[in-house]
């Protein structure tokens, strides 16, 4: 993610991330609590160095039931310390001894009955609590940087957690454009994967021209705390005053078939960065995905820091889902990662 435009300007640190899956907290925001009743299980799991499916993957197994038996929403930091929760289909069946369960670094918290089974993108946000270290930079600067980021938000970039290690989901998405066959999961990640970069690609012209927390002519705007979008329409003072006041953000594109719904100034530049890239703008198109969008700016909640005495300095805050914390400290610290993961 260097290579895309900062917000603030360059980050005034410097220091190491997830040198363990410690430093890396991640706790998923349901937004609700189970209903006490039906046929599934609502599971609270922590999980330390584990993948998300593969961990589902160990629940189906201990349950007895088929894998599509099993649900979550988000997928969490592999490299990391992550509580979040798993859904367990057992019509007519009572919960097993889930105490029992013996996965190496995966517990079960808390077990409770719920009526429907949990799907992707269903949870409110996730709260990070995440250690850097061996950091290097003036704490005065700090403190500015934290408060332009409190202040004014971050662009809201996919990490680089979702183009694999490497980028070998992007290079992924350009061999199935070119005929390439492949396991559905893969394609998944490779779609994903090329609507992250154009959107990207998108937000970094904008980050460059300082104008992704600004009202351009034609654009899009998302309700904050939603995905409902509407727009464009004229600019007026209502409009200007809501986007001073985090109610509503722009967006960008999430490339598919079918025309853009921006207008004017923004269409024109979205437009430019297909057609810089037509084999995923055009592949995407091919595979029947449609148009959608994405909030170009995203908001840390309840940031806060503190400094360690070994130089090590603890970042807390709130996201709501779909967003990457990486695309948070970014703005702050220049950081050589020990490992990488998904996040969801």
């Amino acid at each position: 993610m260097t290579e895309l435009a900062f917000a603030h300007g360059g980050p005034p640190l410097s220091g190491r991330l997830r040198v363990s899956p410690e430093d890396f907290e991640v706790e998923e925001i349901l937004g609700f609590e189970a209903d006490g009743h039906g046929e599934h299980a609502l599971l609270w799991i922590e999980k330390r160095e584990a993948n998300t499916e593969w961990v589902a993957r160990q629940l189906a197994a201990f349950a007895g039931v088929a894998p599509l038996a099993v649900g979550f929403s988000g997928l969490k930091d592999r490299h990391a310390l992550t509580r979040q929760a798993f859904s367990v289909q057992l019509p007519g069946r009572a919960d097993p001894d889930w105490s029992a369960l013996q996965v190496q670094d995966v517990r079960v918290l808390e077990a409770r009955r719920h009526s429907r089974k949990l799907k992707r993108g269903v949870h409110a946000g996730n709260r990070f609590r995440i250690r850097l270290h061996e950091v290097q930079g003036s704490r005065a600067e700090t403190d500015r940087r934290l408060g332009a980021i409190a202040a004014h938000g971050v662009p809201n970039y996919f990490g680089e957690q979702r183009f694999g290690r490497g980028g070998e989901n992007l290079r992924a998405a350009r061999a199935l454009f070119s005929g390439a066959r492949m396991h559905r999961s893969q394609r998944a990640f490779a779609l994903s994967a090329a609507r992250s970069h154009l959107f990207n690609r998108a937000l970094d012209q904008r980050v460059s021209a300082g104008s992704w927390n600004r009202a351009l002519d034609g654009e899009v705007w998302m309700l904050a705390g939603s995905h409902s979008i509407f727009g464009p329409q004229p600019l007026d003072d209502i409009l200007l005053q809501r986007l001073l006041e985090f109610d509503i953000d722009p967006t960008g594109p999430l490339w598919g078939r079918g025309e853009l719904r921006s207008a004017a100034q923004v269409a024109e530049l979205e437009e430019a960065v297909a057609a810089s890239d037509p084999t995923l703008a055009q592949g995407l198109a091919g595979e029947g995905l449609r148009q959608e969008r994405r909030s170009l700016r995203l908001r840390a909640e309840g940031l806060r820091h503190s400094w360690a005495e070994d130089r090590s300095l603890l970042l807390e805050f709130t996201l709501p889902s779909g967003a990457f914390a990486t695309s948070v400290v970014r703005e702050l610290c220049a950081y050589a990662s020990v490992a990488s993961g998904s996040s969801g």
